[in-house]
């Protein structure tokens, strides 16, 4: 259908909109809580088939890095397909698949790119986790995996296994450890003490005969949690993590498939704590927005036999081109850096906007990933924080009605924002590195006057809220490709 077709009043949105509820999955998740269809994107716009049109900060999970149909990206997809070059290799080389690999190499960590190894998987992270888990079981002959609450590593078995809200039993042999989460602390002290005590916890567990841990053959961990809850790891923490599992010869992954490509202000969000892993898991972003996923890891773990870890969409040409293009763009102009400079920015004004109002429990974040922790103030503290000590407030429970409805009223302003955490509580911000200040400060503008609108309408907090009956306004003047 062309895109003319469906541009009009909405009608034709809402029934697309409804035949996808007739088609598809009830295991679908953005569609219910954003009922966009879009039809057009540029930058950080994007227009949906009734003109409507919002500010993306959900950028496809983190996918596109530089926003929509950016010229780099463009141009280098026209390239392949000018060329007249192969779409689909499987794992043969190619100059595409050379020049990717030669970018991907320049910006890793230098304490690993010197001895590092690729290995190119299926299109989705999950797979990456797989094969990543698969690779350390194979290298090191042991079968457990130490992971983290509130991880998520994606909707295949093992990588679900791995994940927080994985399954507690049976063969996957995964022992989850605490992760440092400040606001609700599992220790309920928080900061530098709350940290110290995960790693203690995370060492005794490991030299007990008795603890109770499968023999690890890895540990797998994020930099940031995203869908946890946009929870931070400690950068002393990180380290104590490298330290416990390099001692006991067990191989680290980083899984940075959602920090990655300058997200956190850093190029991989590891760099901030100077912490090079074993293995890192890698997709979304470096892709330039379409599929693709690799490993990176360690020579010494490249123990592989031919076909070990297969996959036939793992030659993505167009990916690995508009990767590239992204990877450099990115390196080149420092847009790391930038991440850093607009995210601490966002965060500051975000802290100074939740001072006095309750019901934001916490603003954390780093570059420009970033979460608000919506709580009832109301309910008295959480459980899990109702023993704070002197020195700490207690952490109150999570409000994930008010986060839906905070949702619904950015998309009533134009503006898209993602939900994650625990319950659904916590507002996740995930623009584009391209990001500008007018940009940046439209965002913040209506974030802020959603908050408070949501706290304001009577019985938000049990229903839907309708989206406007007119088109918002046009894109902004700074929204450049």
């Amino acid at each position: 259908m062309a895109l003319a077709a469906v541009s009009d009043d909405g009608g034709a949105a809402q029934g697309i909109l409804r035949r996808q509820a007739l088609r598809e999955s009830a295991a679908r998740t953005y569609a219910r809580a954003l009922p966009v269809v879009p039809v057009r994107a540029r930058g950080m716009t994007v227009e949906g088939a009734d003109g409507r049109r919002y500010l993306d900060c959900l950028s496809g999970a983190g996918a596109l890095a530089l926003g929509h149909h950016h010229p780099v990206v463009l141009d280098a997809i026209r390239a392949v397909l000018d060329a007249e070059a192969p779409l689909q290799v499987l794992d043969l080389a190619t100059p595409v698949k050379d020049a990717f690999t030669d970018e991907l190499f320049a910006t890793l960590p230098p304490g690993l790119a010197a001895r590092a190894r690729v290995q190119f998987c299926g299109p989705a992270g999950t797979d990456a986790v797989e094969a990543a888990l698969k690779l350390v079981r194979t290298a090191t002959g042991r079968d457990g995996v130490l992971a983290f609450s509130g991880a998520y590593h994606g909707m295949s078995a093992g990588a679900l296994a791995a994940s927080g809200g994985g399954p507690s039993s049976g063969p996957s042999g995964v022992t989850r450890l605490p992760f440092p989460y400040d606001y609700r602390c599992p220790f309920e002290v928080g900061g530098e003490h709350g940290a110290e005590l995960s790693a203690r916890w995370t060492e005794k567990l490991l030299d007990d005969p008795k603890g109770g841990a499968v023999d690890p053959a890895g540990m797998i961990l994020e930099p940031v949690q995203g869908e946890g809850g946009v929870i931070p790891a400690p950068d002393g923490w990180l380290r104590r993590m490298r330290d416990i599992t390099a001692a006991r010869s067990i191989p680290l992954i980083a899984d940075e498939v959602q920090t990655g490509v300058g997200r956190t202000g850093a190029f991989w969000a590891v760099g901030h704590s100077g912490v090079v892993p074993d293995v890192m898991v890698l997709s979304k972003a470096i892709g330039g927005g379409l599929p693709l996923a690799v490993v990176v890891y360690h020579e010494d773990l490249d123990v592989w036999p031919p076909g070990a870890h297969a996959g036939t969409f793992r030659g993505n040409q167009l990916a690995m081109a508009a990767g590239a293009a992204t990877l450099a763009h990115v390196r080149e102009n420092n847009l790391a850096e930038r991440a850093a400079t607009v995210g601490a920015r966002m965060l500051d004004r975000l802290r100074q906007f939740a001072t006095g109002r309750r019901w934001i429990g916490d603003v954390r974040g780093r570059g420009l990933m970033i979460g608000l922790e919506l709580v009832d103030p109301e309910a008295g503290p959480a459980g899990e924080a109702g023993n704070a000590t002197p020195a700490r407030a207690a952490a109150l429970p999570a409000d994930p009605g008010l986060a839906a409805a905070v949702q619904q009223e950015c998309l009533r302003r134009g503006l898209i924002v993602e939900l994650g955490g625990r319950h659904g509580a916590v507002i996740r911000l995930l623009p584009p590195l391209t990001i500008t200040d007018e940009q940046t400060e439209a965002v913040l503008d209506r974030l802020t006057d959603a908050l408070d609108a949501a706290i304001r309408t009577p019985g938000a907090r049990s229903r839907e809220l309708p989206l406007p009956a007119t088109p918002f306004a046009p894109p902004l003047a700074g929204d450049h490709r």
